[in-house]
């Protein structure tokens, strides 16, 4: 990893395929960071929607530290990497069907969000790791935002990106952009191919939408990131080095044309509430419909979402807000909080079908599964009650923000010293709230 700006004197070497794009492509995502002073708190504050095909089931995932043998193996969603000796404990929410995470947190604060982006580096469609496979390894293994950064960026260089990220047999193959954050700092990651740059956010507010975004302002970057630009003709070597302009398509495709305007819409949700943001304002942001930052339209949603706060001083513990559930508008934010009693939470863990799982079939994706879990058939009947009874939908909904502001305020009084539970007590949080969400639709 290069620190600052470097001339190497290599090329990275790439033979992959473009892959096919259409406008009912799933490729929209919004994550968001606050760093004091533009938190209302001093904490860092992290958040981000997931958008993904529209039946797609996310599930919410608790994997405890472990201890690994040495030369051991690791599967993820299509290639084995190396296993490390310890692995950290990780809360992940994910689309079912894959090994990975589209966004999660580890044991000590560190948060990541990965999103789609095409650029003028080809796509191949060879399988290798996915994005939401990095993501996971970089929460699994580090325990900062700059430590999961070069773990992220060291596989990507050795393993590659690659494969389908979505459940069906037709390819869909895409680069990824990472929003990483911890207690004291925010990173943004954004790769093409096997290359990447980053961009160190110490203070005030910062979001990505589908699209680079890092101009100038590089604070590391792959050692061959200028020389391979100087060789493919996209940059002259005498002006500044302007990744986003250099690597960026010429003709965007649509939906990342429209991720300009998620973007540019997000940047604002910011700038309004600058110092003054907090958890219940990051929520109303992925909320926001009109933007399109709270997606609902064609073969895609948001289908998930998560707000966490990182508060600066070590003692308080770090929180996470999961849904589980798709459109935040019509969503509860449940309050996750690692401790001596966490446990997997059933409610929101999907069934698994072993070696007969079309992703483990060969060829891929041939048949579909049931993947919903319980808390997701409840939460979708919930949803045709608000489509189709408005008395009663507003009811559920009412029901919803109250469960979901018990939450908030619990989580105020932690931070202000005004509440005190055990670990076992802070442990079993989300799974207290995902039954009495339950409980809500029952």
């Amino acid at each position: 990893m290069v620190e600052r700006p470097h001339e190497g004197d290599a090329r990275v070497s790439t033979s992959p395929q473009m892959a096919s794009w259409s406008s009912d492509t799933p490729g929209s995502c919004d994550c968001f960071v606050s760093v004091p002073p533009a938190s209302a708190i001093p904490a860092v504050i992290f958040a981000k929607n997931s958008d993904r095909p529209r039946a797609e089931v996310q599930e919410v995932v608790f994997v405890p530290a472990g201890t690994h043998a040495p030369g051991s193996r690791l599967q993820c969603t299509y290639i084995e990497v190396e296993q490390v000796p310890k692995t950290h404990a990780v809360i992940l929410s994910r689309p079912s069907w894959l090994w990975g995470a589209e966004m999660g947190a580890n044991e000590h604060g560190v948060c990541i969000g990965n999103e789609a982006v095409w650029t003028k580096e080809p796509v191949g469609e060879g399988e290798a790791l996915l994005g939401m496979d990095l993501l996971r390894l970089g929460l699994e293994r580090s325990s900062s935002a700059l430590g999961a950064l070069r773990v992220i960026t060291d596989l990507l260089e050795r393993y590659g990106q690659g494969g389908s990220c979505r459940e069906d047999p037709a390819p869909f193959c895409y680069h990824n952009t990472f929003l990483l954050a911890d207690r004291t700092e925010a990173w943004v990651l954004e790769t093409a191919g096997r290359l990447w740059a980053a961009q160190r956010i110490q203070e005030g507010a910062r979001n990505i939408s589908n699209q680079l975004s890092i101009s100038t302002d590089i604070s590391a970057e792959h050692e061959e990131l200028r020389t391979h630009a100087l060789a493919q003709g996209w940059w002259g070597g005498q002006s500044t080095f302007d990744f986003a302009q250099v690597f960026s398509l010429a003709q965007q495709p649509v939906r990342m044309e429209a991720a300009k305007a998620r973007f540019q819409a997000g940047q604002q949700l910011l700038r309004q509430q600058q110092g003054s943001i907090t958890a219940e304002v990051m929520m109303g942001i992925l909320r926001n419909k009109e933007s399109g930052i709270c997606m609902d339209s064609g073969g895609f949603r948001t289908t998930a979402s998560m707000v966490s706060v990182l508060p600066r001083d070590p003692t308080q513990p770090c929180v996470h807000f999961l849904t589980a559930t798709p459109d935040p508008s019509r969503s509860v934010f449940k309050p996750f909080i690692f401790g001596a009693g966490v446990a997997q939470a059933p409610q929101v863990l999907s069934p698994t079908f072993g070696a007969q799982d079309p992703v483990r079939t060969q060829p891929r994706f041939q048949t579909q599964v049931d993947r919903r879990h319980p808390l997701y058939l409840q939460h979708q009947e919930a949803l045709g009650l608000m489509e189709s009874e408005q008395d009663r939908g507003q009811r559920l909904l009412q029901k919803q923000r109250h469960l979901e502001q018990e939450g908030l305020e619990a989580v105020q009084r932690l931070l202000a010293g005004e509440w005190a539970p055990s670990p076992q007590e802070l442990g079993g949080l989300f799974q207290a709230f995902v039954q009495r969400e339950s409980q809500v639709y029952a």
